[in-house]
């Protein structure tokens, strides 16, 4: 991960070369007809509807043949389809518009939350969407990452020893225009509480990792929002927590950085798992609000990278140069596994995908996400990754749907304009060929997107992954 954050610099510069993309065309009304729609309220699937769009917003909806059409509209003969709300990867590092938002908008991504990315650069670009002289998904950015003294990524980070140097971290990225605080991995204890009480204080959102000094019950009592890829949950759900804790703590102290894990002391945790504490730690997340972004794709990425045939994956032709020679290379320390590390890696995923299940169960909310653009996290294809692993952990296909739609728009607040396919709410639409509530796997099989009311076909979205490789191919 430290390599991809230490691409911020770099990208920010040569993101400002970038020429603007044309302006996106007014759209007139636009109708769908004889659709099914899939409207992510968790209500059964409403076959043969219209749903006509005036502007960027949902007018009417309707049983096809009671709904009166507009005259001169756009309209699509929608039968056998299935109509869901846009998509949302809620764990994204997007530095390259000229790539990143192309294969978002392609993938049905119309919204994304940034956990680290520069922020003026993304200030620009929500501008020039808002502006419709760029065509890419609605933005919510972190910025910065707030961290210890001696942060992992030392270049990107607010660095924060004391309590004092929290708070002034809270009042910086709240002048920095960001829209939450993202705490990191080696955040002091006593730091990272000032934090939580001054986040609370500027009505800022807190979430990220939780930090190594803090354990993941003591996060949620603080009022992190969000958990990122379960760091710190099955550490916390061990019967020998306290005791696992202190010999992390104490490695920290003597050698000053994390071992090459994505969550430390997470395989110790296995054999000494206590259903009764999970139990009661989950129950914990439920009364206190506190969500899970699991991030499943990253996590098996780097659970089963040696088996992955990396160099002959399709999707390598859309990455830019140097993430692929660069910061792909040697992805997460393979070269240097053993097979029993492999082994390990992949019995530690198992019980992540188990935990995942078990938390849904217990009530814990859920928000889907990728952590593009880590090693082999592809952005927006990865997002499809995420709803079938959340499906394989023992979420129903509408649960995992949700939590691209309905539930990030309710984390964000903003349930009352996105999220489901309501009428007036924004017109951020994915028309697909087959059914997601048969097989979430249909969520790839796209025919359209609509972008806040203007209609994306087919044909523009494979025009617009072929500029894509060609903008690759010529080097950027």
């Amino acid at each position: 991960m430290r390599k991809v954050f230490q691409l911020a610099i770099v990208l920010y510069c040569s993101s400002l070369l970038f020429a603007h993309q044309k302006p996106v065309s007014e759209s007139r009304v636009l109708i769908f007809t004889h659709v099914t729609v899939i409207d992510a309220t968790g209500a059964p699937a409403k076959p043969d509807m219209t749903v006509v769009i005036s502007g960027d917003r949902i007018m009417k909806l309707g049983k096809t043949g009671t709904v009166h059409l507009p005259k001169d509209a756009i309209t699509v003969d929608a039968r056998g389809k299935f109509l869901i709300p846009g998509l949302w990867d809620m764990h994204v590092h997007e530095w390259n518009k000229e790539v990143f938002f192309p294969l978002f908008i392609a993938n049905g991504i119309t919204g994304v939350r940034d956990m680290f990315s520069p922020l003026p650069p993304l200030k620009q670009w929500r501008a020039e969407i808002a502006a419709g002289t760029t065509l890419g998904p609605h933005i919510l950015a972190a910025g910065i990452i707030v961290d210890g003294p001696k942060p992992l990524c030392a270049p990107c980070s607010i660095a924060v020893g004391n309590p004092d140097e929290g708070r002034k971290a809270v009042l910086t990225v709240k002048e920095m225009g960001s829209d939450s605080i993202k705490v990191y991995s080696l955040m002091p204890r006593d730091a990272y509480f000032a934090i939580a009480g001054e986040a609370k204080r500027q009505n800022m959102v807190f979430a990220g990792h939780v930090p190594e000094f803090v354990s993941a019950a003591e996060a949620s009592d603080a009022g992190q929002k969000s958990i990122e890829h379960l760091t710190g949950i099955l550490v916390a759900c061990s019967a020998k927590e306290a005791e696992l804790r202190k010999e992390n703590e104490e490695r920290l102290q003597t050698l000053g950085f994390l071992r090459n894990t994505f969550t430390v002391e997470q395989d110790a945790a296995l054999d000494s798992f206590d259903e009764k504490k999970a139990a009661a730690l989950f129950a914990r997340f439920v009364r206190n609000g506190t969500w899970m972004s699991p991030t499943l794709s990253v996590l098996r990425t780097q659970a089963f990278i040696a088996d992955l045939d990396l160099q002959n994956d399709l999707r390598l032709k859309y990455i830019p140069k140097f993430l692929k020679t660069q910061f792909w290379v040697d992805p997460y320390g393979v070269n240097d596994r053993t097979a029993a590390d492999n082994a390990q890696a992949k019995r530690v995923f198992q019980k992540q995908l188990e935990v995942v299940g078990m938390m849904k169960r217990a009530g814990v909310e859920f928000i889907a996400g990728t952590d593009t653009a880590n090693p082999y996290v592809f952005p927006g294809f990865s997002l499809h990754e995420e709803l079938a692993l959340l499906v394989q952990a023992g979420f129903t296909p509408m649960e995992a749907l949700q939590a691209a739609t309905r539930d990030p728009a309710r984390y964000l607040g903003r349930l009352d304009s996105v999220g489901t396919i309501q009428k007036g709410k924004l017109a951020d639409l994915v028309l697909l060929d087959a059914s997601p509530l048969v097989d979430i796997h249909n969520t790839q099989k796209i025919n359209s997107v609509v972008v806040g009311g203007k209609l994306l076909s087919r044909i523009e979205l494979d025009k617009m992954l072929s500029t894509v490789e060609t903008v690759v191919s010529n080097g950027k």
